[in-house]
Order: C-alpha cells, then structure tokens, then sequence
C-alpha cells in the first residue's frame, strides 16, 4: 500500500461527510506503520470506539469506508472474522456496519476482528484454534485483502 496522507485518509472516505472527515482520528502508530507491508489499513477511532475505519488500494487510488460497530455482547462462545478467516473468542469478533455512499441510507455490515488487526492476524504463525486448517500465510493474507477489498467493493456499489 502506498504512504497515505493525513489529507488523503481523510479525501478517500467515500461514505463520510465534511463533519465525519474532520473528526477522523488517525491510528496512534500512524507515524510508525510500515507502509510497504500494509495490504490495507484498518483500525478503531480511539476517540469514539464503535467507530473504525477502512482503507483499501485500487490501482494508484485509495479508497476508505467509515465503519460502525454493533452495540452489545454475543451469546456465542466463538466467531469467525469474515476478513480474515480466523475463528476467535467471541468477544474479540464483532459487527461492523458501512452506510453506503448513494444516501438511500442503506448499509451493509460484516463481522471482523474487533480491533480491527486482521492484517496481523493473518500473520500468526499458530492456528488461533484447534478446529482451524491452516493455508499458506501467502495465501491467508491475498485472501484477506481481497476480501476487505471485496467488502469495500459492496458497499460502494451495492
């Protein structure tokens, strides 16, 4: 993924207003992250928590999406990250909400690691449970990023 402005985060956030793009609040480590290894990037408001953030890389472009996250606990013992295929306790997985762009006031939703770390998550060298297979890392972490993209894809277009 290519460096990112504080500007172009803000820029690329296709389903936020003026008002949202304002308040955006970068990742603490933003100063830190390591651009060339980022397949996307990801992470939590750490000034309003039930909201995330979503970035994704099309060609030369970037494209993000203001996430939301559901409100209250599960009742499952274990969930699975839509993003990056991990089962995990279900309290470390949570519903995270897009409105989309075209203000019919639609939105599309997916479960996701609840810190939003998938891109690392995918990295871990142990399965995260007994009943996991494990893939190729190279092939977990393609298939992460192209479902992040392919959950940006949906809500843009619907």
């Amino acid at each position: 993924m290519r460096h990112l402005t504080e500007h172009d985060i803000r820029a690329c956030l296709v389903n936020a207003d003026d008002t949202e793009r304002r308040h955006v609040a970068l990742p603490h480590d933003y100063l830190l992250l390591d651009w060339d290894h980022l397949d996307f990037l990801a992470w939590r408001d750490p000034a309003v928590r039930t909201r995330g953030y979503l970035i994704v890389q099309r060609g030369d472009r970037a494209i993000g999406i203001v996430l939301r996250a559901a409100q209250g606990a599960s009742r499952a013992r274990s969930a699975m990250c839509n993003v990056c295929h991990t089962m995990q306790p279900a309290d470390q997985v949570s519903l995270f909400t897009a409105h989309r762009p075209d203000g019919t006031g639609a939105s599309i939703g997916t479960y996701m690691c609840a810190d939003l770390t998938c891109h690392e998550t995918v990295r871990l060298a142990a399965p995260l449970a007994p009943s996991e297979i494990r893939a190729s890392v190279d092939r977990r972490i393609d298939g992460t990023r192209h479902r992040a993209e392919g959950f940006v894809d949906r809500v843009i277009e619907g």
